[in-house]
């Protein structure tokens, strides 16, 4: 496959731009593959381009029902950071903020990634004191973050009004290497990687069972026919219980919606990231001069890919206090994701009860931030069979033995 580069923006401009290639091939799919990961998502594509790059596994097929790309990675507020509390968390999120950064240079695709720094606001004196303790686990951690007084805040977001009289800002965590990417970007230029190493990405396929003998994975029926297998990666966001029963295990996880929005573009007003978990809101101004607006999911379990009136108004009821000018905006366009939450709002990376079927799944409403270091503990934990470093305390069992990894209670919430 050409790489691109400026020559070769350059030479295709000498010739109308008639000489690109597609970016992934469409294959139909083989009779046999040495993996197959079901989902083309972000984390699907991860997963896949890392078995291929760390472990030399690259007779794999990325199945998709729809097309690629088209379900949460298409459909999130594109948020990136890695300061949570928990030791097993920072680590997983730490190393994907790691990846993220010369994520463009090594897929030779520009995944547009900004680290334009995060701003966690501490807005109760319970947060002030919550946030005190996660900068200090992160300095234990490696992650690098702190505390910001209200005047750094003001200074940083001049938009932001501290002194609400519901919220007032007491402070921030802050981290400056935080950010955003392109999502669409992400997913495309995992896909092109992968589909340069030999690998199979097939669209419009459907999985409609999952076969099985003697208690191992045999292969999976399609729209287009069996495909036979000897691992198989579940990879499917907020359907994974749906294909985890194909495969004969349930899963503690249950599906709801979680909403975002886009305000018409404006000229730049704010070059961070500002979540407020007080009033369960978040926004950043996209590089088209949009305003990306998220705040929390619906209240029960749903598997709708659209918005409702009454979450706006609740979301934006918050935000305006704390960001007036915003009052004064149109709503451009609205969405929902389908998100798979587990107990304890922290994900599953994790053999089954089938033999050489493995699990990804459960990453809520922060899904997005950890494409790159999930998919390389995916791949870690389908090419060895067991979980490596990154992935060792995130397994199915933890919830049968009581072993929580709490983020939701340790962050009040788990974006």
């Amino acid at each position: 496959m050409k790489r691109y580069s400026v020559f070769a923006i350059a030479r295709e401009a000498m010739r109308q731009h008639q000489g690109w290639e597609k970016a992934w091939a469409s294959p139909a799919p083989k009779a046999q593959y040495d993996a197959i990961i079901i989902g083309a998502g972000g984390h699907g594509l991860a997963t896949a381009y890392y078995l291929g790059r760390n472990f030399g596994i690259t007779n794999v097929a990325i199945l998709e029902k729809g097309w690629l790309g088209g379900g949460n990675t298409g459909r999130n507020t594109t948020i990136i950071r890695s300061n949570y509390l928990q030791d097993p968390s920072a680590a997983l999120y730490e190393k994907a903020r790691g990846l993220y950064e010369n994520l463009s240079q090594e897929l030779n695709y520009n995944v547009m990634f900004s680290p334009r720094g995060l701003l966690m606001l501490a807005q109760t004196h319970h947060e002030v004191r919550g946030y005190l303790r996660t900068v200090h686990a992160n300095m234990l951690q490696g992650v690098e973050t702190r505390w910001i007084e209200p005047a750094e805040v003001k200074q940083l977001v001049p938009i932001i009004n501290i002194d609400g009289p519901r919220y007032p800002v007491l402070g921030a965590l802050y981290q400056e290497r935080g950010g955003t990417a392109r999502h669409d970007a992400v997913a495309w230029g995992y896909a092109r990687a992968c589909s340069d190493m030999g690998m199979d990405i097939i669209q419009q396929c459907e999985v409609t069972a999952v076969r099985s003998k003697n208690g191992q994975v045999e292969g999976v029926e399609t729209t287009k026919g069996y495909i036979g297998t000897k691992k198989l990666g579940i990879v499917v966001a907020g359907h994974s219980g749906q294909v985890a029963e194909m495969a004969g295990f349930r899963l503690p996880i249950e599906a709801v919606a979680l909403q975002a929005l886009v305000s018409e573009p404006i000229k730049p007003c704010m070059d961070v990231v500002v979540m407020a978990n007080t009033v369960h809101g978040y926004m950043s101004q996209s590089d088209k001069g949009e305003m990306v607006i998220g705040g929390g999911t619906d209240g029960f379990n749903n598997f709708t890919q659209r918005g409702s009136f009454h979450h706006i108004e609740e979301t934006l009821r918050a935000l305006v206090e704390t960001f007036p000018m915003i009052s004064r905006l149109k709503m451009l366009r609205q969405w929902g994701g389908v998100v798979d939450m587990t107990g304890d709002r922290s994900p599953i990376l994790s053999k089954t009860p089938l033999g050489n079927c493995f699990i990804n799944c459960g990453w809520g409403t922060g899904g997005f931030k950890a494409i790159p270091g999930s998919g390389w503990a995916m791949a870690e934990l389908i090419a060895k069979g067991e979980p490596g470093p990154l992935a060792a305390a995130f397994g199915m069992e933890r919830f049968r033995e009581g072993r929580f990894i709490d983020e939701s209670v340790a962050a009040g919430v788990a974006h």
